[in-house]
This record gives C-alpha cells, sequence and structure tokens, in this order.
C-alpha cells in the first residue's frame, strides 16, 4: 500500500514538471525508420525554366499589290532690301507628287504611276508666272513565260498634259498651250526587261500608236502640236476646221534607270524616243527626264532636275516688238534647283 502511495507520487510530480518546462521545438530527419537518423538530407527543389514571353504579333494577309505615296514641297526664294548691287526679290514654289500602285506575282507585272508637279514664280513688281506643269500617268502589264528571265511581253499606257494655261512671257493675253491641248497618249506593245536588283526598266515596242489631242479650238486652227490647221479662203475665213486630233503610228523606247550614286545620292533617269513610221520615219522625238535627288534627312531634300524635249511637231514662239512670232523647232530645256519637304506614306 505504501510502495502504491510512492508510485502514484512519483507520476503526478512528473506531470507537473514538464507542464511547467519551456518547451524546445526539435526537429528529428530520419535516415531510415527503424534506425536514428545519422546524416541530414536536403531536398533539392525541381528547376523550373526560364520562360520567355513572346509577345502576339499580327500578321499582314499576303498580297501582290505593294503601294507607295509621295508629296514634295519645294520653296526657293532670294530677297533684296536696300541692296546697292541691285537685284529683284523673288520666290518660287514647287508642289509635286507620285502615287505607285504596282502588282507582281511570279509570271507576270503590273506598275501604274500617276506623277503631278506644278511650280510658279513671283518676282517683286511682277504678276505670278508658271514655271512647272506637268500631269503624267503611266501603266504598264506584263507577261512572262520563264520566271527565271526577266523580259516580259508587255502592253504599256502613257499619257500627259498640264493643269493650266501656258504663255510666252510676257506676253499673258494669248495663250499658247492649255489643258488638254496638248495631251499625248501612247499605246503599245513590245518586249520589257525589267531588272529589280538594278532598278532598270527597258522597253521597246515596234508597234506604238502615239495620239496628240488639242482640244483648244483656235489653237486646233493654229495647226498647235502637229494638229491638221484650219482651211482658209483667200479673204481668211475659215473652210473647214482644224482638226483636234492627230494619230501615228511608229517605234518607242523608253528606259528608266535609278541609282544611289553616292551615299543620301539619288540619280534617276527616264528617257523616252519615238519615231513615227509614215511621216518622216528617223526622225526621233526625245523626251529625257534627269533628276539628282540629294537626301539631308527623312523629311528634308534637295532636288536638282533638267529636262531635255524635241519634238519636231512642236514649234516655238516668242515675242518680237510685241509680235508673237511662231518659229521652228526648237530643243526646249527646263532646269530647276529646290529645297523642300517630302513626305512618304
Amino acid at each position: 500500500m505504501k510502495s502504491l502511495t510512492y508510485t502514484f507520487f512519483l507520476l503526478a510530480f512528473t506531470i507537473s514538471f514538464n507542464s511547467f518546462a519551456q518547451e524546445t521545438k526539435t526537429t528529428t530527419y530520419l535516415y531510415d525508420s527503424l534506425v536514428p537518423a545519422t546524416k541530414k538530407f536536403v531536398v533539392a527543389q525541381p528547376r523550373v525554366p526560364a520562360f520567355k514571353i513572346r509577345t502576339k504579333t499580327h500578321y499582314l494577309p499576303f498580297s501582290h499589290w505593294s503601294q507607295k505615296n509621295t508629296l514634295g514641297f519645294d520653296i526657293s526664294e532670294v530677297a533684296f532690301v536696300n541692296w546697292n548691287a541691285g537685284g529683284t526679290s523673288s520666290i518660287s514654289g514647287l508642289l509635286k507628287g507620285k502615287f505607285l500602285r504596282n502588282y507582281s506575282s511570279l509570271n507576270s507585272n503590273w506598275s501604274n504611276e500617276l506623277i503631278f508637279r506644278y511650280g510658279v514664280n513671283k518676282q517683286d513688281g511682277q504678276s505670278i508666272k508658271k514655271t512647272d506643269d506637268a500631269l503624267q500617268i503611266n501603266s504598264s502589264f506584263g507577261y512572262r513565260h520563264n520566271p527565271k528571265s526577266n523580259w516580259y511581253h508587255s502592253v504599256k499606257f502613257n499619257f500627259n498634259t498640264q493643269f493650266t494655261n501656258g504663255y510666252a512671257y510676257p506676253n499673258t493675253s494669248k495663250a499658247i498651250s492649255k489643258t488638254f491641248a496638248p495631251a499625248y497618249i501612247f499605246l503599245g506593245m513590245g518586249a520589257e526587261n525589267i531588272n529589280k536588283e538594278k532598278n532598270r526598266t527597258f522597253y521597246v515596242s515596234p508597234f506604238t500608236f502615239k495620239t496628240t489631242l488639242v482640244l483648244d479650238q483656235t489653237l486646233a486652227n493654229q495647226g498647235a502640236f502637229g494638229v491638221p490647221k484650219a482651211i482658209y479662203d483667200a479673204d481668211k475665213n475659215i473652210i473647214e476646221e482644224g482638226k483636234k486630233s492627230k494619230m501615228e503610228l511608229g517605234f518607242l523606247i523608253t528606259n528608266k534607270f535609278k541609282k544611289e550614286i553616292l551615299k543620301n545620292i539619288n540619280l534617276e533617269n527616264r528617257i523616252s524616243l519615238y519615231s513615227d513610221y509614215i511621216n518622216r520615219f528617223g526622225n526621233i522625238d526625245v523626251n529625257c527626264d534627269l533628276q539628282l535627288e540629294l537626301i539631308v534627312n527623312q523629311y528634308v531634300k534637295a532636288n536638282i532636275g533638267a529636262h531635255i524635249i524635241y519634238d519636231d511637231d512642236i514649234k516655238s514662239k516668242r515675242e518680237i516688238a510685241g509680235v508673237q512670232v511662231t518659229e521652228g523647232p526648237k530643243t526646249q530645256v527646263r532646269q530647276a534647283i529646290g529645297v523642300g519637304l517630302e513626305y512618304v506614306f
């Protein structure tokens, strides 16, 4: 009985001691379920690969069509204030544009081009004068049998005219040209070599129709630009009005070339040679346009250009003692230098 009392007292003392003692947290690592652990093992974390987040890209649908639009404005100005050496203040402006629409597939190519230019000049004490005026539409469709060849069977269309009246300054009372007077239409078929790597296009056509339009009756009666003129009687009365159009069939060669000759300096040359089979074959009409473009930056560019025209049907006119005199055909030359803004979209 006494030993049972001692046993009960010892058990109560042990429980009370553990209740008031500080709790100690112990981590035990087991190597085996039956043997106490003697080594510490650390479980390796799984390696997560670094993921590269790729943004969603919107791809445009494939198209055989390409386009390029260019608008520009050139300006030149000179001003004199109390300048003892003399001089006349003047300002010139030129608005120009070029719009391209091209279709290209494995065996066919269709190029379309719209070009316009209009420039004016204002000198101190004088009226505004026109310095440039052109509207041009070009279209060429070609087909080739061999995709590796640069030669195409082509049909070419070209249209040229102007916007406003032209004068033999200083005479502004009598226009020497007007809208659609003249206008030139070329339509023919031939062979075209298109080298996109060298940015060169060469075209030769043995069958090209050239139509000259003079839709102003006064100019048509004068036989301007080669159309049949009016027939008069002895008293200078018109018996038969002049024709407003003239058609020719001839041989046409054209070439277009553009190259960066130096850094930020581009050279572009267009030349057209035409000879009529019926009316003095071998007498060649020449139209050559040479442009040198100096790029300052994306928007600012300088241009140096020269345009040369010779057409045996175009008679030159000039003012002599207040009278407008018609002379024979002469080489026409226009040269211009300008600096301006250009926007491509």
